[in-house]
Parts: C-alpha cells; sequence; structure tokens
C-alpha cells in the first residue's frame, strides 16, 4: 500500500542574471568538437571524476593519515561533499550547478600526501627551487601532468573552469612574480585567465563550499577521533548554541546521534546565511551579467559579518585544539619526515625513481629535477608514501 504523498516547498529558482551561460564559454586552449550530450562544464565535470589525480583522493588526507581510520574523511569524500554543497548552493543561487560542481570536484587535486604537514614539508624542500604551492599544483595536474588524450597534454577544460580552479578565492596576479607560480604565469600567456579580475559565481560558490564543508567535517572527525569532546564544544560560537538546541530538544539521544545532527544543523546554518548574504550583494549590485560578478571589486557568495566572525572563533579551536594536538603533531611530525628524506634521496640518486620519472629528470638542471621529484612525490597517496620510503630505507622491505 502506497503512503500519502510527499510534499515539498522547493522549487527551482530562475536563472540568475549573473549565471554563467554555457553557451557562450570562451571554449578551451585546444578546440574540440562539443559534445552531443553534455554541456562544456558536464564534460569538464567528467574529465576530473576520470582523471588519474582525483582517484588518488581516495587515501590522500586533511588532518588525519589513511591507516589511522576508515571512517575520517579523506581528500576524495570531502571533495565529493564538498561538490555537494556546491551543487546544491549553484541550484539555489540560480547558478550553473555543473560548472560549480566542476570546480569544486578539482580545488584539492594538487594536495600532496598527508595534508597540509605534507604541503609544509614540499614547500620547504623546494624552496631552492621555487617552492610549492597546492593551488598551482591543482592547476598543473589539468592543465599539464594529466596525460590521458593523444592531442594534448591535461584535460583541456574549458576557460571558466580553469579561471575557477586558480582564482576561486580571489584575484592572483600579485601571486605571479612568486616562483612557485611560473607556470601559471606561463600558461595564461597563451590563454589569459584575467588573473586580475574576481571569478564567476559559480567559483565562489565552490570556494565558499570548502569553507563549510572542512570546518563542520573537522568538528566531527576531532570528535570521533577523541581529540575533541562535544561539552568542549558547548562554549563554542555557532556550534555551541546548536549543540545546546539539539541536547534540549532531544535529550533522547545518545553523543553519536546529537554529533551528527549539530553538524547537519551547522551545515544548514551556514548555507541559509550565504544564501542570504550573496543574494543581500546582488541586489545591493544590481548586476546584470557574469562580468559584472568579475568587475564587482569584491566577493559576491560570503559569508554575513556575523558568521564570519563566529567561523574565525570556531577556527582558531580547531587550530588550538585539534591541529595542534600531539597525536596530530606526532603524525605531522613522521610525515614531514618521510616526505624530507625521499626528497632527498630522489635528488641525490634520480636512479632510483621508476623509469618514466627517471627518464622526466634525465637531462635536466636541478631546479628541472627538483620539480619533477616534487611532481612525483606530490601525486602519491599516504599508503603508497609510506611503503615507497619503507621500500627506500628498511631493509626488511626486501623479505
Amino acid at each position: 500500500m502506497s503512503g500519502p504523498p510527499m510534499s515539498s516547498s522547493f522549487q527551482y529558482p530562475p536563472r540568475a542574471a549573473y549565471a554563467e551561460d554555457f553557451s557562450k564559454s570562451l571554449g578551451r586552449q585546444h578546440p574540440e568538437a562539443p559534445s552531443r550530450t553534455r554541456s562544456p562544464f558536464a564534460r569538464d565535470r567528467d574529465r576530473i571524476i576520470h582523471s588519474t589525480a582525483f582517484r588518488r583522493l581516495k587515501e590522500k588526507t586533511q588532518v588525519f593519515v589513511a591507516h589511522e581510520g576508515d571512517h575520517y574523511r579523506t581528500r576524495l569524500t570531502h571533495s565529493l561533499e564538498v561538490a555537494q554543497i556546491a551543487r546544491s548552493l549553484a541550484v539555489a543561487l540560480g547558478l550553473d550547478a555543473d560548472l560549480a560542481e566542476a570546480i569544486a570536484l578539482a580545488h584539492d587535486l594538487g594536495h600532496p600526501p598527508f595534508g597540509h604537514a605534507g604541503e609544509d614539508q614540499l614547500d620547504e624542500d623546494m624552496q631552492p627551487f621555487g617552492g610549492f604551492d597546492h593551488n598551482v599544483q591543482t592547476f598543473r595536474v589539468v592543465t599539464e601532468l594529466e596525460h590521458r588524450y593523444p592531442d594534448f597534454l591535461g584535460l583541456n577544460l574549458t576557460w571558466e573552469t580553469l579561471e575557477g580552479v586558480i582564482k576561486h578565492n580571489g584575484p592572483v596576479t600579485d601571486r605571479l612574480d612568486r616562483p612557485s607560480w611560473t607556470a601559471v604565469a606561463r600558461f595564461n600567456n597563451s590563454f589569459d585567465l584575467r588573473l586580475d579580475g574576481w571569478p564567476s559565481a559559480e567559483a565562489q560558490v565552490a570556494a565558499i563550499a570548502d569553507d563549510i564543508a572542512y570546518n563542520n567535517h573537522d568538528v566531527d572527525d576531532g570528535v570521533q577521533a577523541g581529540l575533541l569532546k562535544l561539552d568542549e564544544l558547548l562554549d563554542v560560537p555557532l556550534i555551541g548554541p546548536i549543540l545546546h538546541g539539539v541536547q534540549s530538544e532531544r535529550p533522547d539521544l545518545d553523543e553519536r546521534l546529537v554529533r551528527m545532527e549539530a553538524v547537519r544543523r551547522m551545515i544548514g546554518a551556514m548555507i541559509d546565511d550565504v544564501m542570504g548574504e550573496t543574494l543581500r550583494r546582488a541586489q545591493v549590485a544590481r548586476l546584470d551579467g557574469p562580468e559584472a560578478v568579475r568587475t564587482l571589486g569584491h566577493a559576491l557568495v560570503a559569508f554575513s559579518p556575523d558568521m564570519g566572525e563566529d567561523l574565525a572563533r570556531l577556527r582558531q579551536f580547531l587550530f588550538d585544539r585539534m591541529y595542534r594536538h600531539w597525536r596530530v603533531n606526532r603524525t605531522r611530525s613522521q610525515a614531514r619526515r618521510i616526505l624530507a628524506e625521499m626528497f632527498g634521496l630522489y635528488m641525490s640518486e634520480p636512479e632510483v625513481l621508476p623509469t618514466e620519472w627517471f627518464a622526466r629528470s634525465q637531462n635536466r638542471d636541478d631546479a628541472g629535477r627538483a620539480r619533477v621529484v616534487c611532481d612525483y612525490i606530490a601525486g602519491m597517496t599516504d599508503r603508497f608514501a609510506i611503503e615507497e620510503h619503507r621500500r627506500l630505507f628498511q631493509l626488511d622491505a626486501w623479505n
């Protein structure tokens, strides 16, 4: 017997005047025939999902290392959660959801193993050779390091997706003189991404979806890992009042369900805040097209000032109590030593690199060889890096 029909107050909003229009895309660096079944932005999304770098995100982590547990977020699950939030926000704001989703799925492709500890170590190792920046590495992954097509390197993504990948947080022209940004400056000379302007509303949605996802999910993972206790969060802005509300309304819930319900409500509160602030800014600015977003002079998609202040205090709490917890510090220390030792060995003995990577390192100066070594290490998963280090430095790995 079927139940009563489900009702919903949701209705798809009309397309916003400042949304990107895929039929007016500025195209790809290497022209291709259009797809018969997908928009250009949907095609970009699919290429990102099918990339090698995307698959490797399943064993790259943010705070915890992959072997510490199966329930903590990896870069892959985080990227999927960011993409879900970005797509939902884009739909609700009348934007192109495929473009927002594509940028969200791509945003972490350049992260090395071991999260921020890995990035810090690679940047330190690469200081004599131009440094390391995960945003630039993401851009290099989609423009040159992926090699899946016979006619070009990279994924040959549309102008709008590439623009969103490299400047989703705002203009980046002030970074182009940094050695680590050389690859971006070089690419921009042949395919101008207008790096001095703000990105599309869709790219800004992807960026703020990242903020929403990691703030909530770090709280969730931190409590699961025993680094935080729910009671400690009761006096923290945003999450504290929500926890009080859940416990008051549902005293029957166990701690696990209280945590999950609080995180769910916090995500909803942050999304509602972004919606309200973004629509307010759009109304004030009277945006008449996507180019008006790029020349607005400030972000269109944003948290309200009050929410921004609460999030800053939440992030400080997480930094003090979770990201610098002694257990996390030990993991960071181990991770940095693993990468530092491998980097040093590959630089001094490049012949121990796999054949393909050794070939790439040949006939290069020190900076060129260092970049090859860095690319090889950055592409590793946590698990592979641990195993590779063991093979290189422990004799029992040969048994």
